[in-house]
C-alpha cells in the first residue's frame, strides 16, 4: 500500500459545561481534585474570565458550583414553574359564557357558536352558547431538574454581534474562534499554502436549533400567538454550523456539510473530514458539532422516552427522605445504580492537517485519528435500543490500532472513552461490548473513563467533549474517574476492564491510543481510534529527515508562544471570537473560468481531471 497522508489534530477549541476546550481548561475542571495548585488557579482564571467574574480565587467556591453538570439554572428556565398551554374545556350550561374583548383579537374565522355584539369602536362582546375550548396558559413543575450547562453568566451571544443567533450557533462561532486560536497559525498562512478546494468544513446538530431562535421558534410561534420571523427557518437547519462556519469564520469555499448519526454525529462527521485528507481531496479538515438542547420542549421529548434522570428517580437511588436535598451534581452515573441520562450543552471543533502541511508550518502536534468506524444495528425491536453493531465499530477500531501498534502495543498504553450515558441499558450493554471485544484482543485492565459523569450528554456533540477530554489526558496525564458514582453495579460486566471513581495518573509518554466510543438512537455507532501526541511525533520521526524534523521543531517553538498568547489574551480578555459578517464577499466579478482552471479571487481551482475509468475508457 503508498505512503498515505496521515490526520494529524493540530488545534482544537470549544465550550461545554465544564468551560473552554482549548488550553485544556475544560479538561482540568473534570480532574480539578487531581490538579497542582498553579494549574488550578490557570483554570480557575479561564473559568472566571467566562463567568464574567473578577476575583477568581476569591470567588473558586462560586466557580466550581456554577460548572459541570448542576441543577438547571434561571438562565436557562424555571424547572419549578414552566410556562404550557392547558387544554380548558367549557359549557354553557344553558347561560351562555360572556365576555369583552377588543377587536383586534377577534379570530379571522369566528367560530359557529360565538355571538358577537359592538359595544364600542374598540371593543365587542362574546357570547359563546355551547361547548368551546381553550388553551390556558399555565405552569406546572418540571420532573427533569439537573443538565450540563455552559459555566453561569457565560453567554456566547454577547461577544460578538449575535443578531438573534440561535444558541447552538453562538457556540459555534466562540467553540470556531477557540479552535482557530489554538491552532497558533494565523488563518491566512493557511490559505495561502492551501488550495481553496483542499478545506473541508464538516460540522452540525444532530437535531438541529431547536431553541427560540429557531426552528423551535418557528414551530411554536402561531401556536402562542406570536409571528413567524424570516429567520426561524433559514437558521434552523442541522448542518448550519458548518455554514456558519464557511460563511463567518473562515470564509471556506471547499467541501462542506454534516453527517447525522445522532449520538454518534460528530465521529460520522470526524470520519468524512480523515477521508477527505486520507483521499488527498483535503489538506485541512475542520470538524465539529454544535448542540443547545438544554430547553423544556426538548427535555420533554427525552422525559417522555424514560430517558433522562428524573428528581424522583435520583431521590429514590439514594433513599432521601423528604427533608433531604437532591444531589443534581451526581445525575450521570455510569456504568452504576442509575435512572437516565442527563442532556447537556456542548460545541467542539478540531483542526486536522495532512502530516506534511504540520510540518511544513510547524504545527503543533495534539495527535492523530488512526481511523472512524461506522456501523449500524441490522433489524432492530426498539428504535431506541442498543444494538450489536457497536461490537463492530469498537472491534474494528481495536483492530486498526493493532495494525500500527502490534499485538503488544494494543494491550498497553491504551484507554477508552466510553459512550457511558448513565442509563440502565447503556451500563450493562456497553460494558459487554467493551469487556468482551478487550478480551478478545488480550487486554487485561483497559482504562475506561466516562466523561458525561461531568459535563452531561451533549447528543451531536458527545464524542468532541471526549476527544477534548482524551487531549488533556495526553496532556497532563490524569485520566478522570468517574466520580459521581459510588461503585459499579452488579449488572456490569468488568472482566478485562478497569473502571475507577477516582482520578488516575497515566504516563503521556507511555500512551499510544485511544478508542472514541459513540452509541446513537437508530442504531448508529461510531468508534474512532486516536493515536496520542506521543507516538504521533514517533510515526512522523519515521516518515521526515531529520534536517526536515529540526525545521519543524524551530517553527513549532514560534507555534506554541503564538498558542500560549492565545490562551493568555483569553484569560485576560483581551480577545474576542473571529466573527467576519459581510467581509470579504466575493461576487461574480471575481470568478474567471477557462477550460483547464478556474480562478476566484486570488485562488486557483484545477478543471485537469483524470477518469478514474481509465479501463472502462470509451471513444
Amino acid at each position: 500500500m503508498g505512503r498515505q497522508r496521515l490526520p494529524v489534530i493540530v488545534g482544537f477549541g470549544g465550550i461545554n459545561a465544564a468551560g473552554r476546550a482549548s488550553g485544556h481548561h475544560g479538561y482540568a475542571r473534570t480532574v480539578w481534585d487531581a490538579l497542582q495548585p498553579a494549574q488550578r488557579e490557570r483554570t480557575l482564571a479561564a473559568l472566571g474570565r467566562l463567568m464574567g467574574v473578577d476575583d477568581s480565587l476569591a470567588q473558586e467556591r462560586y466557580i466550581l458550583d456554577h460548572t459541570l453538570v448542576r441543577r438547571v439554572e434561571d438562565t436557562h428556565f424555571n424547572v419549578d414553574s414552566v410556562s404550557w398551554n392547558q387544554r380548558f374545556p367549557t359549557r354553557s350550561n344553558g347561560q351562555p359564557v360572556s365576555f369583552d374583548i377588543a377587536r383586534k383579537h377577534l379570530p379571522q374565522v369566528i367560530p359557529p357558536d360565538w355571538r358577537v355584539t359592538d359595544t364600542s369602536v374598540t371593543h365587542v362582546n362574546v357570547q359563546i352558547v355551547g361547548e368551546q375550548e381553550f388553551l390556558l396558559p399555565t405552569h406546572r413543575e418540571f420532573e427533569v431538574k439537573s443538565a450540563g450547562q455552559l459555566p453561569r453568566g457565560f453567554e456566547p451571544g454577547k461577544l460578538y454581534p449575535s443578531r438573534n443567533h440561535p444558541r447552538g450557533l453562538q457556540m459555534t462561532i466562540y467553540a470556531a474562534s477557540d479552535a482557530l486560536g489554538n491552532l497558533g497559525i494565523d488563518w491566512e498562512a493557511v490559505a495561502r499554502r492551501v488550495a481553496v478546494d483542499q478545506v473541508s468544513v464538516y460540522a452540525g446538530s444532530a437535531m438541529g436549533q431547536l431553541d427560540s431562535a429557531g426552528s423551535g421558534g418557528m414551530l411554536k410561534a402561531r401556536y402562542n400567538g406570536q409571528r413567524v420571523t424570516s429567520k426561524y427557518c433559514p437558521l434552523g437547519f442541522a448542518e448550519m454550523p458548518a455554514d456558519f462556519i464557511n460563511a463567518y469564520v473562515l470564509g471556506s469555499l471547499g467541501s462542506t456539510g454534516a453527517s447525522l448519526g445522532a449520538c454518534a454525529s460528530f465521529l460520522y462527521n470526524l470520519r468524512m473530514g480523515i477521508d477527505d485528507i486520507r483521499s488527498g481531496r483535503a489538506r485541512v479538515a475542520f470538524v465539529g458539532a454544535a448542540e443547545a438542547p438544554v430547553t423544556p420542549e426538548i427535555m420533554e421529548g427525552y422525559s417522555a422516552m424514560g430517558a433522562l434522570a428524573t428528581e424522583k428517580g435520583l431521590r429514590q437511588l439514594d433513599g432521601l427522605g423528604e427533608g433531604d436535598v437532591t444531589d443534581f451534581r451526581r445525575a450521570c452515573r455510569p456504568f452504576a445504580a442509575n435512572c437516565g441520562f442527563t442532556i447537556a450543552e456542548s460545541s467542539q471543533m478540531v483542526v486536522l492537517f495532512d502530516d506534511e502541511l504540520a510540518m511544513e508550518l510547524g504545527a503543533t502536534v495534539f495527535g492523530a485519528v488512526g481511523d472512524v468506524f461506522v456501523n449500524a444495528d441490522g433489524h432492530k425491536k426498539s428504535i431506541s435500543g442498543p444494538g450489536v453493531g457497536n461490537y463492530i465499530t469498537v472491534a474494528r477500531a481495536l483492530a486498526s490500532a493493532r495494525a500500527i501498534f502490534g499485538e503488544r502495543g494494543v494491550r498497553d498504553g491504551g484507554l477508552v472513552q466510553a459512550h457511558g450515558t448513565g442509563t440502565p441499558q447503556n451500563r450493562v450493554t456497553e460494558a459487554a461490548i467493551l469487556s468482551r471485544v478487550a478480551g478478545a484482543f488480550g487486554i487485561q485492565d483497559w482504562p475506561v473513563a466516562a466523561i458525561k459523569c461531568f459535563v452531561g450528554h451533549s447528543i451531536g456533540a458527545a464524542a468532541g467533549d471526549q476527544i477534548a477530554s482524551t487531549l488533556g489526558v495526553w496532556q497532563h496525564g490524569i485520566l478522570p474517574g468517574i466520580t459521581t458514582i459510588d461503585a459499579v453495579a452488579e449488572d456490569v460486566e468488568q472482566a478485562h476492564l478497569s473502571i475507577s471513581n477516582r482520578h488516575r495518573q497515566l504516563d503521556p509518554q507511555a500512551q499510544r491510543y485511544a478508542i472514541i466510543n459513540s452509541k446513537g438512537f437508530g442504531g448508529n455507532n461510531a468508534s474512532a481510534t486516536l493515536l496520542s501526541p506521543a507516538v504521533t511525533r514517533r510515526m512522523l520521526q519515521a516518515r521526515y529527515s531529520a534536517r526536515e524534523w529540526q525545521c519543524w521543531e524551530e517553527a513549532n517553538a514560534a507555534v506554541r508562544e503564538r498558542q500560549q498568547a492565545y490562551d493568555d489574551g483569553m484569560i485576560a480578555g483581551t480577545i474576542d471570537p473571529l466573527y467576519r459578517f459581510n467581509q470579504g464577499v466575493l461576487h461574480d466579478a471575481d470568478v474567471e473560468i477557462d477550460a483547464h482552471s478556474l480562478r476566484v479571487g486570488s485562488q486557483e481551482v484545477s478543471l485537469d481531471a483524470q477518469s478514474p475509468y481509465e479501463d472502462m475508457r470509451i471513444a
